[in-house]
This record gives structure tokens, C-alpha cells and sequence, in this order.
């Protein structure tokens, strides 16, 4: 047993405990994040991703891709990065991941493509922000609109200055695999698309109910205690939100006060654990440092926040 896995064992074993001893409060809790899955996420979530690797597999996203070879170049990225930016921003977490892991696996990119593509192609989708933020959350769909706005200068500013700072140590592209989509290409989309979307939904379960967890046991509150003095009555929802993004912005929109946008911006484009785990899943497939990735959405959260911070004061 390794012991840098000690605290993850000791952590999970009390969470396991924690369930099994007190199941009339967790379980609620589990359905509550279904509820937001089923509510906010998959219908933002599903339609884009069968439409993005049907661009994929029939090569339609390749077509796309040759207007923009001179801009990867300059930035040192394959002809694709435009694409897989465009395709990620239209549907949102972690579909940008998965494109970007699916090219990789098709060898289209070299995994140093992927690790600099990371950080520009991890993005929170239009709909989910002005529909399920704006729109379901702030009832303003002007607040998605501006957070959806600064969220994606956010990704861009920090994702194109990551390229450009790397483009001396890129590497070629690696020689590409023979692919063939045969067979039923639309089955396999679907499938595909359908264990992706229900994949994010465990996902959203378990940190759901594991934030609940923690804000009854209080293992948040050294956090919440730093940083009410400066997010006053919205550091709770914050945390909390550091945890699982989707809980926390609804969490912040309830609160309200002046920086309960700018926090959601700063947790729409961060992620929070919840999405981070999503993400990375994929991404370490490409060789992705996990530190690494978690520091640049920390720095576009923390871009995103600033951004808003003016519509707030």
C-alpha cells in the first residue's frame, strides 16, 4: 500500500461510515444531486455531445479544421485546436475533455498537443450558464449572458498564454493512426454520448452528497472561517462549491449579495472537484499533470471573478 494514499483510504472509509450510519439524511441528499443533474446538466450536456463526436467520426470537425492551420501554428498547435475550442465551448464540461482525449486516442494530436490544449478546451457551455445559471439560478439571464461572457475571455486568456509560453517545447504532431468509424457510427455516438452524460451524473451524486457530508461534519469550516471576512455570508456556499460547482452557484444565487455572481463565475470556470474528477479522467489518459491543470483553472476561475467583479460593485 502506498502511503501517499493513506489520508484518500482514512477519508473515504469515514465517508462509507458516515452513510451507513445515517442514510435518512444522505440518501435525500443523493436524489437532490440527480435532481440537479437531471435538471441542469444533462439536458445541456447530451444533445451537444452527440453532435460534437458525430463531427468527429464523420469527419465534418476535420473540414472545419483547415481555415484555422495558420493560427495553430503561430501558437504551435495542430490544425484542430480551433475545433475542438469551438466544439468544448458549445457543450460544455467535460465534453471539451473528452474531444480533446478522443483526438489524442485517434492520433489527430500528439499527447504534448493535449497537454497544452487542456486548459483552452475546459469550458462550461452556453446553456448550462445563461439557461441553468442565469436564467433557472440568478433569474437574470443578463447575469449568464456576462458571466458566460467573462467565463469564456477567461478560458481563452489563460489557455492562449499557457500555448504560447509551451509553443518552444512543442513536438510534433504524432503520425496518425488509421482509423476507420465502421459500423453503425450513429449506435456508437449514442452510446457513447449516453454513458458520458450518465458518467457525469455519478459524478455529481456522489460529490454532491459528499459536500453535504462535509459541511455537516464541518470539515470546511477552517475555509469558511478564512474567508468570510471577505466573502461574508456567500463563503459557505463558496466552499462548498469547491466541492461541487453546480450546488454551490444554486447555493450563491440563493444567498444573493453582491458577490454571489463573481463566486459563481469564479466556480463555473474553476469546476470544483466534482468537474475537475470529470475532466481528468479523461485527460490523464493524455498524460495531463493533474496539478498542472488544476492550477491553470484556478487562475481562469480567479480571471472570471475579477471580470465580473465590477458588474457586482
Amino acid at each position: 500500500m502506498k502511503i501517499k494514499y493513506v489520508p484518500l483510504y482514512a477519508a473515504l472509509i469515514a465517508f462509507a461510515t458516515i452513510l451507513a450510519c445515517s442514510p435518512e439524511r444522505y440518501v435525500p441528499a443523493c436524489f437532490e444531486g440527480m435532481a440537479l443533474w437531471a435538471k441542469c446538466v444533462a439536458p445541456a450536456l447530451f444533445p451537444f455531445m452527440v453532435i460534437t463526436m458525430l463531427l468527429i467520426k464523420t469527419g465534418g470537425a476535420k473540414l472545419a479544421a483547415r481555415p484555422f492551420e495558420r493560427a495553430g501554428k503561430f501558437l504551435g498547435l495542430p490544425p484542430a485546436a480551433a475545433v475542438i475550442f469551438v466544439m468544448s465551448a458549445v457543450s460544455g464540461y467535460p465534453a471539451g475533455s473528452r474531444i480533446v482525449c478522443e483526438y489524442c486516442e485517434r492520433g489527430e494530436i500528439s499527447p504534448d498537443d493535449a497537454r497544452r490544449l487542456a486548459p483552452l478546451c475546459s469550458t462550461s457551455g452556453p446553456l448550462f450558464i445563461i439557461g441553468s445559471v442565469g436564467q433557472n439560478m440568478f433569474g437574470n439571464k443578463a447575469y449568464g449572458a456576462a458571466a458566460l461572457a467573462a467565463h469564456l475571455v477567461s478560458v481563452i486568456a489563460v489557455g492562449l498564454a499557457i500555448c504560447l509560453i509551451k509553443k518552444k517545447d512543442a513536438q510534433k504532431t504524432c503520425a496518425k493512426r488509421l482509423t476507420t468509424d465502421g459500423g453503425n457510427i450513429l449506435y456508437d455516438v449514442f452510446y457513447s454520448a449516453v454513458i458520458s452524460v450518465l458518467v457525469a451524473g455519478g459524478f455529481i451524486c456522489f460529490f454532491f452528497t459528499l459536500s453535504r457530508a462535509a459541511q455537516d461534519f464541518n470539515v470546511l469550516l477552517p475555509l469558511e472561517w478564512i474567508l468570510t471576512p471577505l466573502f461574508d455570508k456567500n463563503a459557505a456556499n463558496f466552499c462548498y462549491g469547491l466541492i461541487e460547482a453546480t450546488g454551490g452557484c444554486a447555493g450563491l444565487a440563493a444567498e444573493g449579495g453582491v458577490l454571489a455572481l463573481p463566486l459563481a463565475g469564479f466556480l463555473i470556470t474553476f469546476g470544483g472537484a466534482s468537474i475537475l474528477a470529470q475532466q481528468l479522467c479523461y485527460l490523464t489518459k493524455c498524460g495531463v499533470k493533474p496539478t498542472k491543470f488544476i492550477l491553470a483553472k484556478c487562475a481562469q476561475g480567479a480571471l472570471c471573478f475579477a471580470l465580473l467583479l465590477p458588474l457586482a460593485l
